[in-house]
């Protein structure tokens, strides 16, 4: 039995057909909403994140059903320009499944208030896993773009 959801998807109001046991990463993905991915399912991995409600979540492990009326943002609006070029620039992008997760959790640190340090990216993105980067370009292209957003 499926029920119908309302949300703001990306900032595009959207109806998603859910059943009781589905998770808002399954239902965005049967939706035709592919852009985030999930691999573990479990909330380990982080490759789902994306922002519910101003808050930052694993999506595999949020019930869709209680984001009926809610505000999913995902990969696909929050992706900026200077964030894609820089993770180009230092071949921070491989095979690109964790890519969605890490993005999202970059701008979340990237709104804070301060420069970020080095450690601040490393504890930040702590819940993302990559297994194909070893991780320095991705903390390369966050500091880079860090700087060029507050401006040297």
């Amino acid at each position: 039995m499926s029920e119908q959801i309302r949300l703001q998807l990306d900032g595009v109001s959207t109806a998603l057909d859910v059943s009781p046991e589905t998770s808002l990463l399954r239902a965005l993905r049967d939706g035709g909403f592919t852009a985030t991915t999930g691999a573990c399912e479990q909330g380990e991995c982080g490759s789902c994140t994306v922002r519910l409600n101003g808050r930052f979540v694993c999506s595999c492990l949020v019930p869709a059903l209680i984001c009926d009326g809610s505000d999913v943002a995902t990969v696909r609006s929050m992706l900026r320009p200077d964030m894609a070029a820089a993770l180009v620039a230092h071949g921070a992008v491989q095979c690109g499944f964790c890519t969605p997760g890490f993005v999202v959790e970059a701008e979340r640190l990237l709104a804070a208030p301060e420069r970020l340090t080095l450690d601040e990216v490393r504890e930040g993105l702590a819940g993302n896993l990559c297994r194909c980067t070893g991780y320095d370009g991705l903390l390369s292209a966050i500091l880079d773009v860090d700087e060029s957003r507050r401006g040297s």
